[in-house]
């Protein structure tokens, strides 16, 4: 029997075809939980294309680990976010890496140019302002605007309001969730090197 549309079983089913090294059951399971698993990555991620290879990497990790899946009617989807969130923190941890090892390599080239040896304070504050300016990059629209225009010109609430046209509930509410990305992105990261 094929699975063109996969729409005549159920999700119990599904998992169970999948755990049992059913192929076009991962098709049919791609075509209905891809786009949920890429939105998802895409707001953990904030990158189109990072979003793309982590759906991608979700999806062979459920093959190779499909006989860990307890098939029943909610397991499948849930199965597959928290295959997502390891995937995406593995990504979250990368980016720290990179950003501790251009930190570092930063801090080497001022010591071998006759800087002043850079402390860990100075090196943790290095990472830290490659963490935010990267995860302000990749904040989407009007949020990254915003926090841009109350970071680096220094502008008031109502400044912002004015300056982009929104009304000022939602510059702060988009002011407010910024930071608390922010600080999440922070307080990752610190983890990781801690």
């Amino acid at each position: 029997m094929s699975l063109l549309s996969g729409d005549e079983f159920t999700v119990t089913e599904l998992a169970e075809r999948l755990r049992d090294g059913d192929r076009e059951s991962l098709e049919t399971i791609y075509r209905r939980w891809a786009p949920l698993v890429h939105t998802v990555a895409l707001r953990s991620l904030g990158s189109h294309h990072e979003a793309e290879d982590v759906t991608q990497q979700v999806f062979i990790s459920a093959w190779r680990s499909r006989h860990t899946l307890t098939p029943s009617e909610g397991a499948l989807p849930a199965w597959l976010l928290g295959i997502l969130r390891h995937r995406v923190a593995d990504r979250l941890g990368e980016r720290a890496r990179e950003a501790h090892k251009v930190a570092a390599l930063r801090s080497r080239d001022l010591d071998a140019q006759g800087a002043e040896p850079a402390g860990a304070d100075a090196g943790s504050e290095l990472v830290d302002r490659l963490v935010l300016a990267q995860t302000i990059d990749e904040l989407g629209e009007p949020r990254r605007t915003i926090l841009r225009l109350a970071f680096h010109e220094d502008l008031t609430h109502d400044e912002i309001s004015r300056r982009t046209g929104l009304p000022l509930g939602t510059v702060k509410s988009h002011l407010r969730r910024g930071l608390a990305h922010l600080r999440r992105s922070l307080e990752e990261v610190r983890r990781d090197f801690v």
